[in-house]
């Protein structure tokens, strides 16, 4: 029984392989082939293509790799048509997938999709393609399943995949050991994304913001998770260059923010990771002025961190574009160290835990890919 699996940024890497991992212990005969990263590949996947191919953020950033991206989608629907799979499972990546996915409806392919597009902040027109293509919508935010349930989408909200990758919450000085932290002292983590694109316009003013921090906060330690593909040593030395100590951590994106006393994370689903660690966290982001026009222009949302969508009000500060200065995250940093603000954002981050229902996640994806997989076929 092949199956064919699409995942196409390290997220996405991950949760289709705790999907499949779940998959397997259930139904071993499985076989799996298609695109992914490290975690698919540890769990058996035949990968065509590495995620790393169609990884790519922004209109300005995804140009020069058009011709790269469509003979990647092309080998993939050749793949599918010689190996007949008796499902495709798609995550995330909605401009690729979308266009795979007609391929693999011509193909008479059924098609299951992990984690929904964000249709319900822009281009609400793709639903329509989306029912027309897709045979099952897993969705992980639970607004998502009220979303599609006025419209001709088949769509199961299943549960949100972090609850099942994050570390147990323990206290700060049991994540402070496992880093090799000294537990005395204020630690500020900075996430600047996993995309080198992110890293470039972001780090810069995450760096001057701890160079203000460390100024007014003597002893202020810094500690920055590295994403899988990124250079260490071009993160480090923008802090070198402002004479700001940081301590740079392989990957522990989630141990590093269990360690903090506060976080400022690019947002994304960092934001809702970090969140889910019950730290104090303010979301920040950039575009390309490219990019951020088309967006200003599409998306109608009140807020643009996960976390805020989901409490369905302003529970974490959030700073984009203009508003992202060493100024503005100092001061929002200074106000979350202790007090009255810091109590009130972490009952807000409780709550959160509640709106996302239980864990399993992973278990009940893989429960409805093979039933659609299976529903046929007997």
């Amino acid at each position: 029984m092949d199956i064919l699996v699409v995942a196409g940024e390290a997220s996405g890497d991950l949760h289709a392989a705790n999907l499949v991992a779940a998959l397997k212990a259930r139904h071993p005969e499985v076989r799996l082939f298609g695109m992914g990263g490290e975690k698919l590949k540890a769990q058996g996947v035949d990968l065509l293509f590495g995620s790393h191919e169609i990884s790519v953020m922004g209109i300005a950033e995804v140009v020069p790799k058009i011709p790269r991206i469509l003979h990647v989608l092309s080998k993939l629907a050749e793949a599918a048509a010689a190996r007949k799979p008796w499902c495709a499972l798609l995550v995330d990546v909605p401009d690729f997938n979308l266009r795979l996915a007609t391929r693999l409806k011509a193909l008479g392919i059924k098609v299951v999709w992990y984690i929904s597009p964000m249709v319900w902040a822009w281009r609400k027109d793709r639903v329509k393609r989306i029912a027309q293509l897709v045979d099952r919508m897993l969705c992980i935010l639970p607004f998502e399943e009220r979303f599609y349930a006025d419209t001709s989408v088949s769509a199961r909200y299943v549960g949100n995949p972090l609850l099942d990758a994050l570390p147990q919450l323990a206290p700060t000085a049991s994540f402070r050991q496992q880093l090799g932290l000294a537990n005395e002292g204020k630690v500020l983590a900075l996430l600047p994304g996993s995309r080198q694109s992110e890293i470039n316009r972001i780090l810069p003013t995450l760096v001057a913001s701890a160079k203000v921090l460390a100024a007014q906060n003597p002893g202020l330690r810094c500690v920055v998770p590295v994403a899988p593909g990124l250079s260490r040593a071009g993160i480090e030395a923008p802090f070198v260059a402002a004479g700001v100590a940081v301590t740079l951590v392989e990957g522990q994106a989630a141990q590093v923010v269990g360690a903090c006393d506060v976080a400022v994370v690019a947002s994304g689903t960092a934001t809702l990771e970090a969140a889910l660690m019950q730290r104090p966290l303010i979301a920040v982001y950039r575009l390309s002025l490219l990019s951020y026009a088309v967006g200003r222009a599409l998306v109608r949302l009140e807020h643009f961190s996960l976390v805020n969508l989901l409490l369905r009000r302003r529970a974490i500060p959030e700073l984009l574009q203009g508003d992202f200065t060493p100024k503005r995250v100092a001061q929002h940093v200074e106000a979350l160290w202790v007090g009255a603000e810091r109590e009130r954002l972490l009952g807000d981050l409780t709550e959160l835990r509640s709106v996302l229902g239980p864990a399993g996640a992973s278990e009940r994806a893989a429960e409805e890919l093979w039933a659609v997989a299976t529903g046929e076929r007997g």
